[in-house]
């Protein structure tokens, strides 16, 4: 064997820091995060806020969130498990309930700011990007008012590949067309074509209103009907057909705007009372039982002993 050179020697190894546990785990991109957190000086104490999208395996999470010293807080929140209050039951992880779910974030929040009237955002869907100019400032909604500015928010993909055509952008683009200022462009939204550079809003506003799914709904029922019914089961048990879906998505959007408001769930009260956890026993309680125990074994042990020896007379 030849000889190798051990190149990391025990003095290396003594100085080595282990990175952030969040980046150990593959969990947080710190490099992302610090342009993301990073406050001017002359700013003072003002919150930067971020517009964080997250998905699990069922559901769309969107929440406003802002950094401390002592950490994260969170400032507003939605999730596609809302939606059905909305009348949109099933889908809750698609492009269209990505966009709903920001457009829901979007609307609670103003209202809870009070700037819902002043910034009502795109109240019919056209899937194009959204910008205005200010002064020396571009802000990324459809009017300013001079005396109060957007809210102004980043998008944080966390570690989510930002592809063209990706969810998280629809989920931005609901929450732009709530009426939240974040920046963006046409270049991450499904229809852009990067060689040409041409961006067709319609094919976003297709994606938005379901319509890619309302095709495959229509494709897989000419084809195989019984798995179209399998795969969608749940549109067919909530009477939902492929013709169906940009309504009921319009209706959603309606509804939305109407009330944007979280509904706080009952709390629980139905306790059992009547469980009492049986009290300790004292050490002569012990004593007696664990005496107990022993004499009844004996006595077992006796009667086995008695059964034996009536078999061998009896033999």
């Amino acid at each position: 064997m030849p000889f190798v050179k051990v190149q990391k020697t025990k003095a290396y190894f003594r100085r080595f820091q282990v990175k952030y546990r969040r980046r150990r785990e593959g969990k947080t991109d710190y490099r992302q995060r610090h342009k993301l957190i990073t406050q001017d000086k002359n700013k003072y104490n003002s919150h930067k806020y971020r517009f964080v999208v997250r998905f699990t395996n069922r559901y769309v999470l969107c929440q406003v969130i802002y950094a401390e010293l002592e950490g994260d807080k969170v400032f507003c929140e939605a999730s596609s498990k809302e939606l059905p209050r909305y009348g949109l039951p099933v889908g809750l992880k698609n492009y269209a309930a990505a966009y709903a779910t920001g457009l829901l974030l979007a609307r609670r929040l103003l209202k809870k700011i009070g700037l819902d009237e002043v910034y009502p955002g795109v109240e019919e869907v056209e899937g194009t990007p959204i910008s205005t100019k200010h002064g020396k400032k571009t802000y990324y909604v459809n009017e300013v008012d001079d005396e109060k500015k957007p809210f102004r928010a980043l998008l944080d993909v966390g570690i989510k590949n930002t592809t063209t055509g990706a969810k998280i952008f629809g989920a931005m683009k609901g929450a732009s067309d709530g009426g939240l200022d974040i920046p963006h462009s046409e270049k991450r939204f499904p229809g852009y074509t990067r060689d040409t550079k041409d961006f067709d809003a319609e094919v976003h506003k297709s994606r938005i209103m379901g319509e890619h799914v309302a095709d495959y709904m229509r494709e897989l029922e000419e084809d195989d009907e019984e798995m179209y019914n399998k795969h969608f089961s749940k549109y067919v048990e909530h009477d939902i057909d492929a013709d169906s879906i940009e309504d009921l998505l319009t209706k959603v959007h309606e509804a939305i705007r109407e009330n944007p408001e979280r509904v706080s769930g009952e709390k629980f009260t139905n306790i059992d009372k009547s469980f009492k956890k049986p009290s300790k026993l004292s050490l002569a309680e012990r004593k007696a039982r664990s005496s107990a125990k022993k004499a009844a074994l004996k006595a077992q042990l006796a009667g086995d002993d008695e059964e034996v020896e009536v078999e061998e007379e009896e033999d």
